[in-house]
């Protein structure tokens, strides 16, 4: 029987609380960046700070951004603000030219992961008792592990599938009966299918689904698949991995740990956007080893203030909107991902991918999907404003995920052809 488990003291506290804990931790960042004499204590002193009195809340703004240049620059170790005796555990994501972007862990780092981990379980219903069925990937990859660690800080039980074999997968979630499943959303409807396909009753109640931008309509597709309450979690590596900010049962936006990650949402020139304007992801962080000031995410998203019935006073940014840098430009139309995703799961089969046929001068859109009703062009055309070609192939044809994030958006430059039939 699971224990009900409500938001904790740090999650429910007056802004006015918060803002004085905040304001002391984010002065104890810049005193220890100042002393730790690297690229952002430098970019500290050149702007007139030379400790963390100098600065207030009001004041972050005009600190200084960090960015993934940084860390890739710095690689592997120049951001460390700690001897690397104290170092316990490294992990990373994937880089330009065959370089990850690694951080590093104390033991109070993962501590601290873990404790955001297992927030984000209690917001999707579970408590000690519970069993979290774990697909994430294990490794370098922050998912997995981060998870893991968070159920069992929680006292739930953890079931380490990590990604693929899914016809075991199926078997356990028969067998174990497990209340969370955590994995990709790409995965959670291969899950889905696989079960459905299999004739197997799940137990599950909520899914905490991350590491992919995915759609209210994506959302629609999982409950059908699973019968649960599927909750968005994210994170990044860089900021500490998934526990970052959760989605509650009433699915209606994510509560940001705010009482250690600092978050602004900011537009193209930098400044901060207005509440509700979508806007890219800045995080100040306070983690032991590898702490951040103001590292811009690259994601958009946008923050609301505005009390979340569960009781949480925590800020809550939207659903990401989509990356800074993975906007489509084509033929003068800027449209995200996630939005020709919204459009095709209220017409098509979740299976589809994304082209963009770059072979002539001037490029174009192809959706091949599996499934579409008649008229799907022209849907997508009057509700995107976007000229594309719809390819219906056969099923199976799209890739399933097994591992890893799936691939919604490829280029296609020359040879043959990204998927079979086009």
């Amino acid at each position: 029987m699971t224990e009900a488990y409500g938001p904790g003291p740090a999650e429910t506290m007056s802004r006015d609380e918060r803002a004085a804990l905040q304001l002391t931790r984010l002065r104890e960042l810049v005193d220890r960046l100042v002393r730790a004499d690297g690229v952002q204590g430098g970019r500290l002193r050149a702007a007139g700070v030379t400790g963390g009195e100098d600065v207030a809340l009001a004041d972050l703004p005009k600190l200084p951004f960090t960015t993934k240049q940084d860390l890739w620059d710095s690689y592997p170790g120049g951001m460390l603000t700690v001897p690397m005796r104290d170092v316990v555990a490294v992990h990373g994501s994937s880089g330009s030219r065959g370089r990850p972007t690694l951080v590093a862990y104390t033991r109070g780092d993962l501590e601290l992961w873990a404790e955001m981990c297992a927030r984000s379980l209690v917001c999707a219903g579970a408590g000690p008792g519970s069993v979290v069925h774990n697909a994430y990937g294990y490794g370098l990859f922050t998912g997995g592990l981060g998870i893991h660690q968070g159920a069992i800080a929680l006292g739930a039980t953890v079931v380490p599938m990590s990604g693929g074999m899914t016809e075991r997968q199926v078997r356990l979630l028969a067998d174990l009966r497990p209340d969370i499943l955590t994995c990709t959303p790409s995965y959670a409807v291969r899950l889905g299918e696989a079960a459905r396909e299999a004739g197997v009753e799940l137990n599950l109640k909520a899914g905490l689904f991350g590491s992919e931008p995915w759609s209210e309509e994506l959302r629609g597709t999982i409950e059908g698949l699973l019968g649960l309450a599927a909750l968005d979690i994210y994170g990044l590596s860089e900021v500490i991995g998934p526990g970052v900010a959760t989605e509650c049962l009433e699915r209606d936006g994510l509560h940001v740990n705010e009482d250690h990650f600092l978050v602004e949402a900011i537009g193209e020139d930098g400044s901060p956007v207005p509440e509700g304007t979508p806007g890219e992801l800045v995080f100040t962080t306070t983690r032991e080893a590898m702490p951040l000031l103001r590292y811009r995410t690259g994601d958009i998203a946008s923050l609301t203030t505005a009390p979340c019935p569960c009781g949480r006073t925590l800020v809550r940014m939207s659903k990401v909107l989509g990356r800074r840098d993975d906007m489509l430009v084509v033929r003068g139309v800027n449209v995200y991902p996630r939005e020709i995703e919204a459009v095709l799961l209220r017409h098509a089969s979740p299976h589809y991918q994304v082209i963009v046929d770059r072979r002539e001068t001037m490029p174009r859109l192809i959706v091949a999907c599996e499934e579409a009703d008649a008229g799907l062009e022209q849907v997508l055309s009057a509700e995107l404003g976007l000229s594309c070609d719809v390819r219906v192939l056969p099923s199976g044809t799209v890739p399933r995920v097994e591992i890893g994030k799936a691939v919604r958006v490829v280029t296609w430059e020359s040879g043959e052809a990204p998927l079979p039939g086009l």
